[in-house]
């Protein structure tokens, strides 16, 4: 099946895969090739693009849609980033801001900030104190800058 994940500066990525694991607001969902047509809303999560080659490709997905139709996956993403492009110190700081703006108060932006950086932190390998900065797979993605919050 086709997959592509677009966001509104570019596509990120644009291949074909055996499976996409992602995460709505009503739970982590898989699909396969022939899967029937959906639209969910995405939750701030890590998706992982099973690559027909063989490997994953990891994105982290901060909010939108996914729309399966026709043998196609598509993520429309509010903001997105592939595993290779994420600064993992970056997000651990951001981690570390959103938390403690947590402890202290109760944020909406703050819990928000904490998810993205879950999700960035995933997709690179987990959230544990792991230090390289980039991802595990291969990818067929256009140039140019990631979208970040």
């Amino acid at each position: 099946m086709h997959v592509e994940v677009v966001s509104p500066e570019r596509v990120l990525y644009s291949g074909e895969a055996t499976m996409v694991l992602t995460r709505t607001l009503d739970g982590e969902i898989a699909f396969q090739s022939n899967h029937a047509p959906f639209l969910g809303v995405l939750s701030e999560n890590h998706t992982k693009i099973y690559l027909v080659e063989g490997g994953v490709q990891d994105v982290a997905v901060h909010g939108g849609f996914v729309e399966v139709s026709n043998n196609k996956v598509s993520i429309l993403s509010d903001g997105a980033e592939l595993a290779g492009e994420i600064d993992v110190d970056r997000a651990r700081r951001a981690r570390e801001r959103a938390e403690e703006m947590i402890r202290h108060e109760e944020d909406g932006e703050a819990e928000a900030a904490l998810r993205r950086a879950h999700a960035r932190l995933s997709a690179v390998g987990g959230l544990g104190t792991a230090t390289s900065s980039g991802g595990s797979s291969s990818s067929s993605s256009s140039g140019g800058s990631s979208a970040t919050h």
